[in-house]
């Protein structure tokens, strides 16, 4: 017999099938900015501001709203995972970097 702790057999891998849709998320936060000749121009204006500027304005929350979406799902996977695996669904604080800040580390 083993001395190792009953653990839960690892299920489908319901977690691992959330990071395509984090990659996909997190897309358009990288390449939308990159692709210049998308908003390479000035019309449509909005008010009196051009295009080129309003359309990163809104770049920025929309690139907000998705990766704290991505974030949220990150978070759920991990979780997720650490119960697979038998652990806690929350990571143990670290306290021990608590003690280190007057550099005394590893003394």
């Amino acid at each position: 017999m083993s001395d190792l702790p009953d653990r839960p057999e690892p299920t489908s891998g319901h977690g691992r099938s959330r990071w395509p849709l984090i990659l996909v998320l997190l897309a358009p936060a990288v390449i939308l900015p990159l692709w210049v000749s998308l908003y390479d121009r000035e019309e449509p204006t909005l008010g009196s501001w051009p295009f080129f500027f309003w359309f990163q304005m809104a770049l920025i929350v929309v690139a907000v709203g998705l990766t704290l979406t991505a974030y949220r799902l990150a978070q759920a996977a991990d979780r997720d995972s650490r119960v697979r695996h038998g652990l806690t669904p929350d990571p143990p604080p670290d306290d021990a970097g608590a003690d280190r800040l007057d550099g005394e580390a590893g003394r």
